[in-house]
């Protein structure tokens, strides 16, 4: 017998054990913090603090508000009975505005897609062609879309033109950018065959990768109508008609009745306008889950295609394959081959979106004529348009140089305390309206009608209402932004919850835990990254936005812009313009680098 040699046992290291019972060395329980996520969550609460200071500078507090409620009051009077238009005239101003709108997001789709295609990695032809690309989407996103207006005002004079331009080159900003990311995210399978095939750099984009980025490119197309659509009422302050004319025409004259008339019309219509597309976009992303759906493995059986399946026919299912056996060699086969169809039948499906089809195209070409849109306008406007440029060049400060810094500070403390406002009503309704969390579809459903109702309001009728009520100044453009914020934060947090791993939360359930324990031990900690970055985009946006509302005296620097353009002091407006843009880049430079952090 062979005699096993014992060792004693190892002495324990000096100092504390894991503990009895411990199978090995202790381990952290956290990640050690790096110096990258250490100064994220700097930034993170530098900007938290700068809300909560903005806030209290501004002096949002209850008796604010309190001393307002008699204006409220007085508003609600002079306000009520709503005054509408005559039916004729309300159904003119809607076409109006549907067909600029529809128009600037067909033109924004035309020139995002070259540019997506250009700032996309797997498409770019080179590192300086994406550099460009990119930069003259982020150029397009930073400009407000009154700007734009401004600038094709002097080109293209009055008209539904201007009101094209404007919001169709301003939301290349947005377009251009979801196009690039849709196009960077398809499957290069595709596109690696028909490169082995011979095929050129067009045709493989062309039948490879624009097919596959195709439902996302509509969807984003779809949610941008719905932006330009609220967007469209700050355009009728610069002369563009449509609803936002009347409306301007209407405040102009102090005349409240048809104001919140048109006001309630211009809500209405967003908010159908927003659940349409909204229903449409989640039945193309649906459809787009169902066919990457993978197809079961089924039996091979003799004489069958190897791809099909019981019940299913060959290649798009209208072709017969033909399984007779093969002649023996040297004899003559006598069967007739059987005809393949070139094209798919006419399902129900395949007509009710050639319908589809045909009505959409039918929209725009009705939607460019009722615009204005034609070859000799567009040809006007190109001739006219670097005289025009050379009016804007070089900046200046018009003599005003101090009040436009003090007040783009004012712009910045309106975003951070309307951003903060937001936040506060947001992670709320937010987690309210998601499913995963709540567990009933019925509340979900409520909260999620109650963010898209209030997403629905344009920010400009909002800022409007309380500066009647809050008078003129920060406060009512800090309301306005803090109100606004919650229809789009209070989305994204929702679909953000909705969208985390389904598995920790069962593993907690499973183990009893309740179902706050679930929500703050699985569900939240896995959103949170993205919450940051909907927050510092939620910051990005009411950055612009703030620009905006001081045109109808919201306070900040753009009642210092509408005054330069309506003296015709257009190097005062670049300057505003440069201001704000680098404000926004270094916004946006901060949400890219914390998401990256996050991540």
């Amino acid at each position: 017998m062979s005699v096993v040699e014992q060792h004693p046992p190892a002495a324990p290291p000096s100092g504390p054990g894991p503990g009895p019972g411990a199978a090995g060395p202790h381990r952290r329980s956290l990640a050690r913090p790096t110096a990258a996520g250490l100064g994220a969550a700097m930034a993170l609460l530098l900007c938290v603090g700068g809300g909560v200071w903005a806030f209290i500078a501004l002096r949002l507090n209850i008796a604010t508000l309190m001393d307002s409620a008699d204006n409220a009051v007085a508003f609600l009077s002079r306000a009520l009975p709503l005054d509408f238009p005559p039916i004729g005239e309300l159904l003119s101003l809607i076409w109006q505005t549907l067909a600029i709108v529809v128009s600037a997001t067909v033109l924004s789709v035309v020139l995002s897609v070259p540019l997506a295609l250009l700032a996309a990695r797997n498409t770019t032809p080179g590192t300086a062609a994406r550099a460009a690309a990119r930069g003259v989407i982020v150029l397009c996103r930073a400009v407000p879309e009154v700007v734009f207006a401004i600038a094709a005002f002097r080109v293209f004079g009055l008209g539904g033109m201007t009101g094209v331009v404007a919001l169709g080159v301003h939301s290349v900003g947005m377009v251009g950018k979801l196009y690039a990311d849709a196009v960077e995210q398809t499957d290069e399978g595709p596109r690696t065959a028909l490169r082995a095939t011979g095929a050129g750099r067009l045709q493989q984009i062309t039948a490879a990768v624009l097919p596959q980025a195709l439902p996302s490119l509509v969807a984003t197309a779809l949610h941008r109508l719905d932006i330009n659509l609220r967007a469209s009422a700050v355009l009728g302050f610069v002369g563009v008609n449509g609803l936002g004319y009347a409306l301007s025409t209407a405040i102009t004259t102090l005349d409240y009745q048809r104001a919140m008339a048109i006001a309630l019309v211009l809500l209405l219509l967003c908010f159908v306008a927003e659940s349409i597309s909204g229903a449409i976009r989640r039945t193309l992303l649906q459809d787009v889950t169902v066919a990457r759906r993978p197809r079961r493995s089924w039996p091979v059986f003799p004489g069958a295609r190897r791809d099909s399946r019981p019940g299913d026919t060959a290649a798009a299912g209208d072709a017969a394959v033909d399984t007779s056996a093969s002649p023996a060699d040297g004899a003559t086969s006598t069967s007739t081959p059987v005809r393949r169809r070139s094209l798919p039948r006419w399902s129900a499906r395949r007509i009710r979106r050639t319908t589809w089809l045909v009505l959409t195209v039918a929209l725009v070409v009705a939607s460019a004529l009722r615009s204005g849109l034609s070859w000799g306008t567009l040809r006007r406007g190109a001739e006219s348009f670097f005289p025009t440029l050379g009016d804007f060049l070089p900046p200046g400060t018009g003599g005003i140089g101090g009040q436009l810094w003090a007040d783009l500070w004012v712009t910045l403390q309106i975003a951070l305390a309307g951003t903060l406002i937001g936040l506060v009503l947001a992670l709320p309704l937010g987690t309210l309206a998601a499913r995963n969390v709540v567990g009933s579809p019925r509340v979900a459903r409520f909260f999620r009608t109650v963010i898209l109702l209030v997403r629905a309001v344009p920010e400009l009728v909002l800022a409007i209402v309380f500066v009647v009520v809050t008078g003129l100044g920060a406060v009512s453009g800090a309301l306005a932004l803090g109100v606004g914020s919650v229809g789009l934060l209070g989305k994204l947090v929702a679909d953000s919850l909705e969208e985390t791993d389904p598995g920790p939360a069962r593993a907690l359930v499973a183990t009893g835990a309740r179902r706050h324990q679930v929500f703050f031990g699985a569900v939240l900690p896995r959103a949170r990254p993205a919450v940051v970055g909907h927050l510092l985009y939620q910051l990005d946006v009411n950055l612009r936005s703030a620009t905006l509302l001081g045109i109808v005296g919201a306070g900040g620097i753009g009642y210092d812009l509408l005054n330069a353009a309506r003296v015709l002091q257009f190097p005062v407006v670049t300057t505003i313009v440069l201001m704000v843009l680098g404000l926004v880049l270094l916004i946006e430079g901060l949400a890219v680098w914390a998401r990256k952090v996050y991540a």
